[in-house]
């Protein structure tokens, strides 16, 4: 019940976080925003996000994961009930920021009630759940956002009514489900801002942080920039084909996670960086000359490989964790992913009004050559065990929910 329940809000959060997107352009029309305006909503989004990772990601700890996790989804609820009112800018940044804070908290709680309460098998479920869940709700949202959008009545409110009523369902499923972290003291200590990684993992840390950043940044791109280049340079106007697109992006990592489960963490970065590289050339391509089809294609390719490098990076690092130490981990994950949101959208929103939009593409395609060769020359397993057997490939499987493997 916990496992499930976490699971649902954990996409149900996500799912929330992306229903602005189809709308962006509705916003532009008839709001007068610009596309620096929206690179902004990104940002302010993030780095809510971020700050809530900062203070609070520890929080679930002391408070228990159901008591954060609820409020996680009030959270959000207040943002959703704000961006029902959007015709100026501060309303739409400061929607965002809240939103922002509620899935930081939830990227910290819900991720770490998912590991807690996980099965023992098959080993992957957790850090393939824990990773690829945001993915899924963020495609979950921009679909249905665009659909509502598009065919719905009230179409600037009725996917935010949406996302109400299931963030309430989230919060009774967790409700009457079991806690899997006991609260203890220390809460206000823990809101000092603290992100760890334990040592014997740390050597994995720079990799991941590029492909994080990298991967992130490119989700940045597709919120703030994608609305106009859909309108501008594919010539269309239907917030569904925005949120399918936009959904081409997150489905395929989804299902490129249980694929690098079948490889090392290191071969599996390796490979899903190359396929990710291989997708951001054809999409810089496809917007280039103005290709729907081929955007389709690339979007679905670096999704996919998105997906199989993210869940790798984040299997290595979560190898051996203890119930105190998951939260701090995925603080750190999620800071490093939303860093890499929040700070090129902010750069390349300035540069929009001096660049072209596909000229910001092309920059992010080289971010991620840059990545793929760093990946390439520096993947690593985790450190072996004394018999010389890796200790993040299942080394570990007593299944105790202390030192339970979950690679």
């Amino acid at each position: 019940m916990a496992f499930l329940s976490a699971v649902a809000s954990l996409v149900v959060s996500f799912a929330a976080a992306a229903a602005p997107i189809p709308l962006y352009n509705i916003y532009r029309t008839e709001d007068g925003f610009t596309n620096a305006d929206i690179s902004m909503a990104v940002v302010a989004y993030a780095l809510g996000t971020i700050a809530a990772l900062l203070v609070l990601g520890r929080l679930s700890n002391h408070l228990g994961r159901r008591l954060t996790a609820i409020t996680s989804l009030s959270l959000l609820l207040l943002g959703c009930l704000l961006l029902l009112n959007v015709h100026d800018i501060e309303t739409l940044l400061g929607g965002r920021l809240l939103v922002g804070i509620g899935t930081g908290v939830a990227g910290s709680s819900l991720t770490s009630y998912i590991v807690d309460a996980a099965p023992s098998r098959p080993e992957w479920l957790a850090s393939v759940v824990s990773s690829q869940g945001p993915m899924l709700g963020v495609a979950v949202g921009a679909i249905a956002s665009g659909v509502l959008v598009q065919f719905g009545p009230w179409p600037r409110d009725l996917i935010y009514l949406a996302c109400v009523s299931f963030l309430l369902l989230s919060a009774a499923l967790i409700s009457v489900s079991p806690e899997t972290a006991p609260p203890m003291p220390g809460a206000w200590r823990s809101l000092l801002p603290r992100v760890s990684v334990p040592d014997r993992v740390r050597h994995l840390l720079p990799v991941a942080a590029a492909v994080f950043l990298t991967t992130w940044a490119s989700g940045g791109f597709y919120q703030a920039f994608m609305p106009a280049l859909v309108e501008d340079q594919l010539h269309t106007r239907s917030p569904m084909i925005l949120g399918l697109v936009f959904a081409s992006y997150m489905t395929p990592s989804v299902l490129g996670s249980p694929i690098g489960g079948r490889f090392t963490s290191a071969v599996a970065q390796r490979v899903g960086m190359i396929t990710f590289l291989a997708g951001m050339v054809g999409i810089s391509i496809a917007i280039t000359h103005g290709t729907l089809v081929l955007l389709v294609i690339a979007t679905t390719v670096a999704g996919a490989g998105q997906g199989i490098a993210i869940s790798a990076a984040t299997r290595g690092l979560l190898h051996g964790s203890t119930l105190a130490e998951r939260a701090p981990i995925f603080s750190a994950i999620y800071l490093l992913c939303y860093s890499g949101a929040a700070f090129p959208s902010l750069i390349s929103g300035q540069l929009s009004n001096v660049f072209s939009l596909p000229q910001i593409a092309l920059g992010y395609g080289g971010l991620a050559v840059i990545a793929t060769l760093f990946t390439l020359l520096g993947a690593r397993n985790p450190h072996t065990d004394r018999t010389g057997n890796s200790t993040s490939e299942g080394a570990n499987t007593t299944g105790s929910p202390e030192r339970r493997t979950v690679s």
